[in-house]
């Protein structure tokens, strides 16, 4: 079950983990950006979300948006007299921007990058867009399935002939988005903080991240190793023993014996070792599959959870997303904790020196303004004169 350690419910401004001391202005938005911010804030750094008056974005009650965890939050409308001078005076106090607007956008409520490198020349500015900041479709709407679809990274998940298969939003926005943003941003960071290094603009568009995510691929595609269609291949379900099978009460076992010492133990466990044909030869795989699949049939995934638990078979049960807390060997790890009553991810990856110690609520719209104000020196975000 989800562990209850290391969890707290108060304002986020002084916490451990590696990123301690790190300023972060977040430009509030959806999807990825948020969840970008999200990152750092868990790996310690005092992350100021700036929302707009009435909110907007997914249709999300802002206590259980967890991408909010662990952030701050002052309300501020870049679209009045003082909006732009309030945000810039945070900018120059802070190490990071991170914003997620259509390109021009920032440009034109007076935060872009030009703006805010004139209060703050060492200033990382993080754009995070689908398309990027050019191209032909820069300035097009898009969500993850369209991003993920021109890069080839859709067309290779999911059964032949069937549609692909769509892997929510975890391919395009996060591992091609906001993973690559965190990257980049703290690479420029590094740089900005190196003798005569100077603040820049990372452009992370999911497109360029995602097709990056399919670089091993492209190799083995131009080796011969792999065909350019779904499931034909050795990780894409193609592969009998690299994919998922059906046990008799509905649930779902997960195999990867690519190794031929996982293979022999897999098939010995499974009760097949004497019927199963060679691994390598693929004009019988499809025979291959079927004796797994009815062998996999003859009893429920707790069962065979049991055959294959603490063994080099590489089978697993394949949970969903409320069993998975309750894993023992996630349980054991503390990789799920509760905060504010909700079950959650815990903060990745661990540090040994510097470890990331709290997980807070969402912040919620306009909660910590004074707070904000006070740490940070900005008493414009009150209503009066900032001293900067």
């Amino acid at each position: 079950m989800a562990v209850t350690g290391n969890v707290t419910g108060s304002v986020p401004g002084r916490r451990g983990g590696p990123l301690a001391g790190v300023r972060v202005v977040e430009l509030a938005g959806i999807g990825p950006g948020p969840f970008a911010a999200m990152l750092l804030a868990d790996l310690g750094a005092d992350v100021v979300r700036v929302d707009r008056p009435g909110g907007g974005g997914l249709a999300v009650n802002p206590a259980f948006d967890i991408t909010n965890r662990n952030k701050r939050s002052v309300l501020v409308d870049l679209k009045s007299a003082d909006g732009p001078a309030r945000v810039l005076d945070l900018v120059e106090r802070a190490d990071v921007l991170i914003e997620g607007l259509r390109p021009g956008v920032a440009e034109r409520l007076g935060v872009g990058p030009a703006d805010c490198h004139a209060r703050n020349p060492r200033l990382v500015y993080g754009r995070m867009t689908g398309w990027g900041q050019d191209g032909p479709l820069a300035h097009t709407a898009g969500h993850d399935i369209a991003y993920i679809a021109v890069t080839g990274a859709l067309g290779m998940i999911g059964n032949p002939g069937e549609p692909p298969a769509v892997p929510a939003n975890l391919v395009g926005d996060y591992a091609g988005g906001s993973l690559y943003l965190v990257i980049g941003v703290l690479a420029a960071l590094q740089h900005a903080r190196t003798p005569g290094g100077s603040g820049q603009v990372v452009d992370a568009a999911i497109v360029d991240g995602t097709a990056h995510l399919t670089a091993m691929i492209h190799g083995m595609m131009a080796a011969g190793g792999w065909q350019d269609r779904r499931g034909a291949n050795l990780l894409d379900g193609g592969c009998p023993f690299y994919g998922s099978y059906e046990t008799s009460d509905g649930g779902y076992m997960a195999v990867g014996a690519l190794e031929q010492q996982f293979y022999d133990t897999f098939v010995e466990l499974l009760g097949i070792k004497d019927q199963a044909p060679a691994r390598k030869d693929l004009a019988r795989w499809g025979e291959l599959r079927e004796a797994v699949a009815a062998r996999f049939k003859t009893r429920t995934r707790e069962e065979w959870t049991a055959v294959f638990e603490g063994t080099d078979a590489c089978v697993a049960p394949v949970l969903s997303l409320r069993e998975a807390p309750h894993h023992p060997h996630l349980a054991a790890r503390g990789t799920f904790v509760e905060a504010a009553g909700i079950t959650q991810p815990a903060p990745a990856p661990r540090f040994s020196a510097t470890p990331a110690t709290a997980v807070s609520g969402p912040a919620l719209p306009g909660a910590h303004t004074e707070s904000v104000a006070a740490d940070w020196g900005v008493p414009a975000l009150l209503g009066k004169e900032s001293d900067a």
